[in-house]
């Protein structure tokens, strides 16, 4: 992990989060905020450490993600992003890990600056709370869907989830992110030979097609109606 030395560019763009701060509290972030770089394979934070800052994601790609038996991915982050937040509301430590998949550009905010935020700006804290539920809501649906849901529709779930975050490539269907097949499981729940199996079956009924780490989604309508019958 490197700091970086350039200023803080358009960050009130980068998330409507921020548009309700005043000059003075815009200009405070300013100087406050610091600008980092996560190389590929960087952990950005352990399960149990106390924490420091709210963090954005500018660019590149997190995977959040607890270590039981076997790693479990619990959420992707997509640029503009934010996490580690909870903790320093809540208390305690970081109940998660988070990993860099790529080099990325991560915005981060001392826990001083943000708690004073939150005091003194309502619309800033409601915007933050909003934000902090919108992700518990997507967190619970995940834990029903990784539950009650089989393999396949488990999986189904994983590739619609990537593509809704990510995209797609220029050809329309070969999702734009590139996963290997055990952290897919991971975000699955399920064994990486499990994932390889349901993967291959899915490619001989022509719902995906896969190449190497890449994969194109073929048919959405089905994917979709797999995911939801689970």
């Amino acid at each position: 992990m490197q700091k970086e030395s350039i200023r803080l560019l358009n960050v009130w763009e980068l998330n409507p989060i921020w548009d309700v701060l005043t000059k003075s509290e815009k200009e405070e972030v300013q100087r406050q905020i610091e600008i980092k770089r996560y190389d590929k394979g960087s952990i950005i934070h352990r399960e149990g450490d106390t924490p420091t800052h709210m963090r954005m994601l500018v660019s590149g790609k997190i995977k959040i993600y607890k270590e039981n038996l076997r790693q479990q991915i619990i959420r992707m982050l997509k640029p503009y992003d934010f996490f580690s937040y909870r903790a320093l509301v809540g208390g305690g430590g970081y109940n998660s890990n988070a990993e860099a998949l790529e080099r990325c550009i991560v915005y981060e905010l001392n826990k001083a600056c943000f708690i004073k935020l939150l005091q003194s700006n309502n619309a800033f804290c409601f915007r933050v709370m909003k934000n902090m539920a919108s992700d518990l809501g997507v967190q619970e649906a995940k834990t029903v869907n990784l539950t009650q849901k089989h393999i396949p529709g488990r999986l189904a779930e994983a590739l619609l989830s990537l593509k809704h975050n990510y995209g797609t490539d220029e050809d329309g269907v070969t999702i734009a992110m590139y996963m290997s097949r055990e952290d897919l499981a991971n975000m699955s729940n399920m064994n990486t030979a499990n994932a390889i199996r349901t993967l291959s079956l899915f490619a001989q009924e022509g719902i995906v097609g896969v190449d190497g780490r890449k994969i194109k989604i073929l048919d959405e309508e089905e994917l979709t109606k797999i995911s939801r019958l689970g």
